[in-house]
């Protein structure tokens, strides 16, 4: 799966992991040593944490699917160092995107920015 940006189609997101049942939500990106710099990881909740983590991450909130399966970037959070700190929940979130630090901001993604998760139809080759 891939995050395409619906105002420019720009992608956000070239290789898009869920974790989506207890023990994979439990455990996210803990014991990761890091991210390529265009993978994510899709958890359905309104908050994280950043104990036990290696890296640095950058957190993409958003809101619930509409109609089309789009989202809306509802929060953002840039550059959470690891071991430190905790995101409490974010109103109106459904799902955060954990993604490599500085990856919302090469992308220029901002909150109220609407969000598509679509197929990935060809593999992505890193530059």
């Amino acid at each position: 799966m891939r995050i395409r940006r619906s105002s420019d189609g720009r992608i956000v997101c070239h290789d898009l992991g869920f974790a989506t049942s207890l023990p994979q939500r439990m455990r996210g990106l803990i014991g990761q040593a890091a991210m390529d710099p265009d993978e994510g990881l899709f958890i359905p909740t309104a908050s994280i944490h950043m104990m036990f983590m290696r890296f640095a991450i950058d957190a993409l909130f958003v809101g619930p699917p509409d109609e089309t399966g789009s989202r809306q970037v509802v929060s953002m959070r840039e550059d959470l160092p690891p071991w430190r700190g905790v995101v409490w929940p974010v109103r109106g979130a459904q799902g955060v995107v954990e993604l490599p630090a500085g990856a919302l901001r090469r992308h220029g993604v901002a909150v109220g920015d609407v969000v598509t998760f679509e197929a990935s139809d060809t593999p992505h080759q890193p530059a």
